[in-house]
Parts: structure tokens; sequence; C-alpha cells
């Protein structure tokens, strides 16, 4: 089979959870923001089916062959998951690639560098496929989750595919169905902070999701009107003599949080934002994430405290926790709000909003 596509380059943003963090995987609403670091990953088409993948970035390499289903040799195999997925929706390769990943996104702190790498070869595997198609934003999302959580057992959620495939603000909505809701606010200047502290995403997830379903299913069996889609914060008084204290506080936690996103929503569709409401929104929104779910570290709480003092409106933990990074909303001055990050230990990035997966331009020589 001849091709007419003999290279190609795609690259997607990594992203922030302004509002629902630890919310989706619940099916309730969040509002994730794609940002200003990407990961990038370019190719040319060889003449046999060997893949031969460079990450110079993280000083490693991925080769396998393209002949038959491809099993996986270590944990979050997800080069070759997002083959196997491709080709359980209809794609073939009759060909192997030669290609670079390179990427300004901090891996493993909370700020969907995984998601973003599988949808970036999502992109560039059914463009140099043999029936060389164009998916939608929408479709790449899903593939990227069956990829990524599905394929693995995984515990997460669908937010992290969606905001960086699509990009921008999005209001995101599970219940009854997916929904996508691109909004437009014009936000100003972000401040993500790198704790360099490692976290077990896996772990905090699950331990998360496990308690607050666990809850969940004990109410709705004896209380068929309980969710946590419509119930009120108001309303888990009437279940308090069924819950221990700790399984309130974290009820409790959760449908705040949720009504947070919704309040966040309409301040964010304002077509005059307010700033500094946003940003005290977001310290509300890390108050119950530290106190009550119990992700935030002491550093994190640091670099946020030392953001804020030096001007930020607000911020809070971004991802599942334990560690990874933070983010400091910075529209006056983003520049002294990094060097007050820094000055904690953190590692500092002046972020913007940014749009979603996209084609770019082959480097000369590839």
């Amino acid at each position: 089979m001849k091709h007419s596509i003999q290279s190609a380059a795609f690259s997607t943003p990594g992203r922030i959870c302004l509002f629902g963090e630890h919310q989706d995987y619940l099916g309730l609403p969040v509002i994730p923001c794609a940002i200003s670091l990407r990961i990038t990953l370019s190719g040319s088409r060889r003449t046999d089916r060997e893949v031969y993948l460079d990450l110079p970035d993280i000083h490693s390499h991925e080769v396998f062959s393209l002949q038959g289903v491809l099993p996986y040799v270590k944990e979050r195999d997800y080069f070759r998951s997002t083959v196997n997925v491709m080709r359980k929706h209809g794609y073939t390769f009759s060909s192997g690639f030669d290609c670079v990943v390179r990427g300004t996104i901090p891996i493993n702190s909370g700020t969907s560098s995984s998601s973003a790498l599988i949808v970036t070869w999502i992109n560039f595997l059914v463009t140099m496929s043999d029936q060389a198609d164009q998916l939608s934003p929408d479709v790449i999302a899903r593939y990227a989750h069956e990829a990524e959580v599905l394929e693995f057992g995984e515990p997460g959620g669908m937010m992290d595919h969606f905001s960086t495939a699509i990009g921008g603000v999005i209001f995101l909505e599970f219940s009854p169905a997916v929904r996508v809701e691109t909004m437009e606010p014009k936000l100003g200047t972000f401040v993500l902070g790198d704790s360099m502290e490692p976290k077990d995403t896996k772990s905090i997830l699950s331990r998360v999701k496990d308690q607050v379903i666990a809850v969940s299913n004990k109410l709705a069996a004896v209380h068929p009107g309980f969710s946590l889609q419509h119930t009120s914060v108001e309303e888990i008084k009437h279940y308090a003599a069924e819950l221990t204290a700790e399984q309130r506080e974290l009820l409790i936690g959760t449908l705040t949080n949720r009504d947070i996103t919704m309040r966040a929503k309409t301040m964010l569709m304002e077509k005059e934002l307010n700033h500094r409401a946003i940003g005290t929104l977001l310290s509300e929104h890390q108050t119950i994430l530290r106190d009550t779910l119990k992700i935030s570290t002491p550093k994190i709480d640091r670099m946020l405290s030392a953001a804020t003092d030096a001007g930020a409106y607000g911020g809070k933990i971004n991802g599942s926790g334990g560690g990874g990074c933070m983010f400091a909303y910075a529209p006056d001055d983003p520049n002294a709000v990094a060097d007050a990050i820094r000055s904690v230990g953190g590692k500092a990035y002046v972020v913007m909003t940014e749009n979603g997966t996209r084609r770019e331009l082959l480097e000369s020589g590839l």
C-alpha cells in the first residue's frame, strides 16, 4: 500500500483543573483549563512494521513491532495500549514509524502529561494509518480515555482527555451523559508550581473514589432520592445518624466542591470577570481538598501561601494530589508569584489558557 502522508507532527497541551478536583470519576461536573505547556510527537513512516519512539526528555526509548496484538510489557504501557485501542476501532497500520517525543509538561505531577501524550499519539496514528483519517477532538478524547484508563482498569475519569483534546476552558458534565460546553472567559495569567514531590495517582484516586462511592451507595440503597448530583449539603443532616463522622465530613466536602464548581461556572460566564472572586473561590476549593479530602501536602501549602503573599488572587493543588503541582491565579504580576514559589522550593511556570491538540509544522530534516 502506497501512502501519500510520509511524516507528520502533532502537539497537545497539559491542563489544570480550575474547579471540580476529584469530581469527574463521581459523575460530577468539572471545569478544566488547557495550559501553554505541550507535548509534541513528530514522526515519519518506515518501510517495515517496526515502531521506534525516542523520548530524549526522559532519556528513554520504546521499540516494538506492529505485528499482531501488542502485549503489555510494563505498567501503563500507553504506546502499545493506544495502538491496540485504535485497532479495535478499525484502524490498520501496514508500516511502522520513527518518532521523537518532546514536551514541556511536568511529568507525573497532575498536569495530564500522560493524557496529552496519548491524545497526541492518537492524532499521529490516525493520520498515518492505512485509513489516513482525521478525528474530532471529542472522539480522540474518548479513545484516549479507553487507552489510558479502561485498558488498564484504572480509577481515573475523562476530564484530562477532553480538556487536552479540546483545549481552552470547558465545562464538562457526565450525568446523565457526557456533555461538553466550551467556555471563553478572558482569564489572565496563571503560575503553575511543581513541588517535585512524587505522587501515587492510582493509590490516591482509589482511596478517595472508593470512600465516596461507598458512602453514596450506602445512602442510595436506603434512600432512593439520594444522589451526588442532586442532594444538597443541607440535606446531609437527615442522614447523620447513618454516617460516621468521617463519612459525613467526606460527603459534605464532595457536595460542597460540586456547588463551588457550579458557582464558578456562573462567574466564568460573566461578561466582565471578577478576577479576585475567581481567585477566592479557587482557595475555597483548596481548603476542602486540603482539610477534608486530605490530598494536599505541607510543601504545596507553603507554595500556595507564598504565591498569595506575592500577589496571587488564590490557588489550589492540581490533580490527584499527594504531591505534584499547584497553581495560582496571578493576572497582575505572575513573575513575582513565580519567584515566590521558587523561594520555597518549587519549580514555577508562567502559563496561559491554550488551544487543544493540533497538527504542527514539521521540523526540517524529519
